[in-house]
């Protein structure tokens, strides 16, 4: 099929469907087969390379780790930069809710004008999932199996030195109170594995004239490179539907359900691994760990396997959906939704271990967190075709949506036996103030909303949408917000004029949208009002003789609180030509106002010195550009490509105003890097992008072994802006081919034009740390006989480009004379190889949500450090083999 042929399909936009060729806003398409496939646990790994702009980066190796995602460049500072994710219709929804082999396509909402519909909820883009929730047009009973088995190995360790090395320095330099253990430990080693995983996932429908119903099951076990690092998640789904009153009613319900357990990776493990030096044993020689008395340095490996720490989280989503067709072309809807997530976590640190040298009696702790997201949406759909000429679509709805969050939390230490683990804290004897916590908050969102769309003679087209939101996390004077957007778009390719070009020009069409949006998650529930908070000291009630906390205003109020709101412009080119290549070329510039931030206010007149306010103004801008092609095409061969690219640059252009003042606001703090303690990475600041590394430049190495820093003509060192930390460039290519029985598919991705921190070099890069700890082995001939000192040393560029799948098929030929439909197996391989000058373990450095963690900055040994609460994994090589079987 050629490519210029999904310019007919359905397209998600928000409250309805449109056909690709008929959109005026930008939004790119998915199709399932066009995912990345392999071992995914993370459904957004499924998007990685597919949408020009579309920025996916795993948090880390582990598989029970997510991702983040940023379209077209961050727009907050202190809010989430990820989309807006939709599923099934039901906006808000976590993407992990449903399984990759349930989805059918996912529809990316890139401009403001497309992702206006969802008004204070669309700032960063929406991201709309639509599953497999309809059943084939067979009444005959459809059965698919697939499953896979993977081996995964690290896909690279640091280069620190080997017992061997570390004894040649000791003797080349004389150390002579050097301490050698007797051993030769590769540390990365023993805590690394070659991690076996398995899926297996059965997917069955059925449909008649009139109803019909779907669903699939899934289990998968999967193993982490480090060991213990397990997940294993158990999920499935169901669906129907049923049309009565002649058609004219379409009742329509899903179920989605996943249960995950995993054992995550102690974040502390790698950076004890390069704090004892290699000639130091696992074991001692009666089999118990071997420990270094009096130091903070646990064995890595004690703490991998005596410390339990059990995570398990559910999640449900369900929906009720009902469509009403009053006459031909005017039909209503109404959506009832729930969703419902659940994390609980169990964590106990045994009575013989050591926490930072110290031995607690053992620790023990339970937490639980719960979230709720019960929404309606209604709206009213006109569709029709007036004339030959005239084609008009007119919705307007409502929504109402009520988010619940609540949790609580125990800790614990001091106990006598560990028979208990973390079932019975009150086993433990030593409490402290703030060893019990609980929470809950709740929001709503109340919402009105209208889309009118017009076609003349099927060449010109224009899109006008409208949002009023009224939300309860707003301050009182900025309660209600109002988002609209205008579209319009001019199929030049159909004009008679063109006509001359027709016989190899397939489609020329040019969008033109503004549109405003608004981002909301950066005001939690009860930001704009005063708040009251224990002080954390008590005070002595004479009337009852009791002693009591007290309570003083942790928050003043602000009515003027409201939403981050970005308007962009987008003008789209899409082409196709020879009835083989399909393309789009885009132009953006979007604003965002009102960003949020932590601002000091004056007191007197306010009781607390910060305030939560909106201030800010950033700038991104853009071009990208998509094209995919049918480059053979025969009975018994084809071959098709797809590739992406896209530019974006980021300036924050305000960040004070007459009534707050930001003056060194700084990001990425490099405290838990000895020596480093108050120092940090990155600067906020007006005129550059966030992420924007700031420090020394260091002009080289002198002959004592310190860093030469810039100075100025009083030789104090001066610092300067270092580079920015957020990718300018992304890259996606994906090639398809087939040969007779055979297939094959390859992808890769890229990301390009920015700087990274090697935060973990730079750790080890102290000399200090010899002999009693280990380092680089290029370390030795640096020269360097100094601590860790923040510079430019230590900034590299981030360029790289990742080999992601490659993947091999063949299905069996003949099978249906054996009452099966398909039968087809695979080999994949995955991370096969990243080019790239960084010379760290891994180029794709985790960017969190929010830019105070510092986006860039390789933590290898120092993750622990960030407020995202990740750890560490390394990320692996992955080959697996599968099949797929459809009865």
């Amino acid at each position: 099929m050629p490519p210029c042929s999904q310019r007919w399909k359905l397209v998600g936009v928000g409250y309805g469907t449109m056909r690709k060729n008929d959109l005026t806003g930008s939004i790119a398409s998915v199709n399932a087969k066009d995912l990345n496939h392999g071992v995914i646990t993370s459904t957004e790994q499924m998007l990685q390379g597919k949408v020009a702009g579309l920025s996916i980066v795993q948090s880390s190796g582990s598989p029970e780790n997510g991702a983040s995602i940023r379209l077209r460049g961050g727009t907050s500072l202190s809010a989430s930069n990820s989309p807006l994710i939709v599923v099934d219709g039901i906006p808000g929804v976590d993407m992990n809710t449903v399984q990759p082999s349930e989805i059918q396509s996912i529809d990316v909402l890139k401009d403001a004008s497309a992702a206006a519909i969802y008004g204070s909820r669309g700032a960063n883009g929406v991201i709309i999932v639509t599953t497999n929730r309809h059943a084939g047009d067979s009444e005959k009973l459809s059965v698919q199996y697939n499953g896979y088995v993977a081996f995964s190995t690290q896909a690279k360790y640091l280069d620190v030195l080997s017992g061997n090395q570390w004894r040649g320095y000791v003797r080349e330099n004389k150390v002579l109170d050097a301490q050698d253990y007797g051993a030769n430990t590769d540390w990365q080693k023993e805590l690394t594995r070659t991690a076996i995983s398995h899926s297996h996932n059965i997917l069955f429908s059925s449909s008649k004239k009139n109803s019909g119903y779907s669903g699939s099951l899934t289990y998968q076990n999967n193993q982490g490179v480090v060991k213990r690092n397990n997940f294993t998640r158990l999920a499935a789904s169901l669906s129907a539907y049923q049309k009565t009153l002649g058609g004219r009613i379409t009742l329509k319900e899903a179920i989605h359900a996943n249960f995950d357990t995993w054992h995550p990776t102690d974040s502390r493990i790698f950076e004890r691994a390069f704090n004892l030096n290699p000639t130091f044993p696992v074991y001692n020689p009666d089999g118990s760990y071997a420990q270094l008395n009096g130091t903070n340095t646990e064995n890595p490996v004690e703490i991998l396997n005596n410390r339990t720490d059990d995570q398990k989280r559910h999640r449900l989503l369900g929906y009720f959906k009902v469509d009403y067709e009053f006459i031909s072309g005017l039909t209503a809807t109404a959506n009832i939704s729930y969703e419902y997530n659940r994390a609980t976590s169990g964590l106990y640190k045994p009575t013989y271990a050591r926490m930072e040298g110290q031995s607690e009696k053992g620790w023990g702790q339970r937490t639980e967190a719960e979230f709720t997201n019960r929404q309606i949406e209604t709206y009213l759909t006109y569709d029709k075709k007036l004339t030959d000429i005239h084609h008009i679509n007119f919705m307007a709805g409502y929504s109402y949506l009520d988010n619940t969050a609540e949790g609580f939390g125990a800790t614990r230490s001091g106990f006598d036996t560990n028979a208990f683990s973390y079932n019975n804290l009150g086993a433990g004897t030593d409490f402290r103030q703030g060893d019990v916590y609980s929470y809950k908050n709740s929001s709503k969102l109340l919402s009105f909303y209208g889309r009118a769309n017009y076609s003349l003679m099927d060449k010109y087209m224009v899109t006008v949408t409208l949002r009023r939101d009224g939300s309860s996390r707003f301050g009182k004077d900025h309660k209600w917000g109002t988002f609209p957007s205008v579209s319009a778009a001019w199929r030049i390719g159909s004009e008679k004029f063109m006509e001359s070009v027709s016989n190899w020009l397939d489609n020329l069409k040019l969008r033109l949208g503004y549109g405003v949006t608004g981002n909301q998650n950066g005001v939690a529930p009860y930001k704009s009002r005063a708040v009251l908070s224990a002080a954390g000291a008590a005070y002595y009630d004479a009337s009852t003789g009791t002693w009591k906390n007290a309570y003083v205003q942790s928050q003043n109020t602000n009515p003027d609180l409201k939403w981050e709101s970005t308007a962009q412009w987008n003008v789209g080119f899409d082409f196709g030509f020879l009835n083989r290549i399909d393309g789009t070329l885009e132009f953006y510039r979007k604003k965002t106002s009102d960003l949020l931030w932590t601002y000091p206010v004056p007191q007197p007149p306010y009781l607390v010195g910060t305030m939560l306010a909106n201030v800010g103004d950033m700038v991104n801008k853009g071009v990208e550009l998509t094209i995919g092609a049918t480059i053979l095409r025969s009975k018994d061969f084809s071959v098709s490509a797809n590739a992406s690219i896209a530019y974006n640059s980021q300036k924050i252009t305000k960040l004070s105003n007459d009534n707050y003042q930001a003056t060194g606001l700084q990001a990425g703090s490099l405290h838990n890097i000895r020596g480093l303690s108050g120092i940090y990475s990155q600067v906020i600041e007006e005129g550059y992008p966030a992420g924007e590394f700031y420090g020394n430049v260091c002009q080289g190495i002198d002959a004592e072994g310190n860093y030469i820093l810039k100075a100025d003509e009083n030789g104090e060192a001066v610092k300067e802006h270092l580079g920015s930390a957020i990718p300018k460039w992304n890259l996606g290519i994906s090639i398809n081919a087939a040969y007779k029985d055979f297939d094959f598919s390859m992808s890769g991705y890229g990301m390009f034009g920015h700087k990274i921190l090697n935060a973990t070099k730079m750790e080890l890069y102290d000399a200090t740390r010899l002999p009693s700890q280990n380092t680089l082995d290029e370390f030795l001939g640096s020269g360097i006989k100094s601590g860790a000192v923040y510079s430019d040393y230590f900034i590299e560029k981030g360029n790289f480009f990742r080999m992601q799948n490659i993947t091999i098929g063949y299905s069996i030929p003949g099978v249906k004379k054996a009452g099966l439909e398909r039968v087809r197996f695979y080999f994949t391989a995955e991370n096969l190889f990243v080019l790239t000058g960084y010379s760290g373990m891994d180029p794709e450095v985790y960017i969190p949500d929010n830019v105070l963690s510092g986006p860039g900055i390789d933590r290898l040994i120092t993750d622990s450090s960030t407020s995202e609460g990740s750890t560490f994994s390394p990320r692996p090589r992955t080959f697996s083999f599968g099949v797929n079987v459809a009865f």
